[in-house]
């Protein structure tokens, strides 16, 4: 059986997450009280297998009841149930911005200022937040692109390979280090074509950009070393059952270096049959807010 615990950050995206889920054939029950946990899930494995894959969504809506879900989780342990968390976060400004669009109070805001409760819950939910094996920052998703990450992390799994799903993702330090970051690599040490006027307004997805990236010789010697060490890495993460790797590679602005060298890291891994996906958060930002000229 494959159980999952949704939780994270009221405006992240829950409700929207458990439809994919529900799509995708998951047995989904909402604001279930963690005290109950233990007894659903022992119901669940006494179906005979009509119910193998489950969702159980817990958050702070549960109020006082909120707090027992770390022991009912050690109660899921002691009875040998293996079980995956499922953090949906979001910036502060999003969830603010969310909330005022869809008129609503923040269940902790008191009826006072809605992020005085994003962060009396951001705290609330420190420690879970911590003990997640998947976290989904949704700060940038739109509802088509939620529902391709939950079908990436919980859909049909045939392969060995499957397992682990790995996503190299290009960023701009001067935008922030993505939140849900595992590994972190700066390669701001390269040189910039930034300022190679002939190259300036294209990305590391455009050729000319692309080959000046990875004829330097501080870009051939860091690719070597990050894929020695993927190589080392990989395995043992899926050796321990981890699901999620998300591998950033950061330069300022996220439009050239990161772009052309995330690509590169890409296609030595999906050419090893990893499930591997490429996205490139600040490729836009850059061309808005950088270079006006675009």
């Amino acid at each position: 059986m494959r159980f999952i615990i949704v939780t994270g950050l009221s405006g992240a995206g829950k409700s929207e997450a458990t439809k994919s889920l529900e799509d995708m054939g998951y047995f989904c029950v909402d604001n279930l009280p963690p005290t109950l946990i233990t007894k659903f899930a022992e119901a669940c494995r006494q179906s005979d297998g009509k119910i193998d894959k489950v969702a159980l969504v817990i958050d702070i809506r549960g109020g006082v009841f909120f707090n027992d879900l770390f022991q009912s989780l050690k109660d899921l342990e002691k009875e040998q149930f293996k079980y995956e968390i499922l953090f949906l976060d979001a910036t502060d400004e999003v969830l603010v911005k969310r909330f005022k669009e869809k008129r609503r109070s923040h269940p902790l805001s008191g009826g006072g200022r809605v992020i005085t409760g994003i962060e009396l819950e951001r705290e609330k939910l420190r420690e879970v937040k911590d003990k997640s094996d998947i976290i989904i920052d949704t700060s940038k998703y739109k509802i088509g692109d939620l529902r391709e990450e939950m079908t990436k992390y919980f859909g049909d799994e045939t392969l060995p390979e499957k397992q682990l799903s790995i996503t190299i993702l290009s960023f701009g330090f001067k935008y922030g280090i993505p939140v849900d970051s595992d590994l972190v690599f700066d390669v701001r040490f390269i040189p910039n074509p930034f300022y190679i006027p002939e190259l300036k307004p294209f990305s590391g997805l455009d050729t000319p950009v692309r080959d000046y990236v990875l004829k330097q010789e501080e870009t051939k010697s860091f690719l070597e070393k990050i894929n020695d060490m993927l190589e080392f890495l990989i395995p043992n993460y899926q050796k321990e059952g981890k699901r999620q790797l998300i591998i950033s590679i950061g330069c300022t602005g996220g439009r050239h270096r990161s772009v052309a060298i995330a690509n590169q890291i890409y296609e030595n891994l999906y050419d090893k049959n990893y499930n591997v996906y490429i996205e490139h958060r600040d490729i836009k930002e850059d061309v808005h807010k950088g270079d006006k000229k675009l």
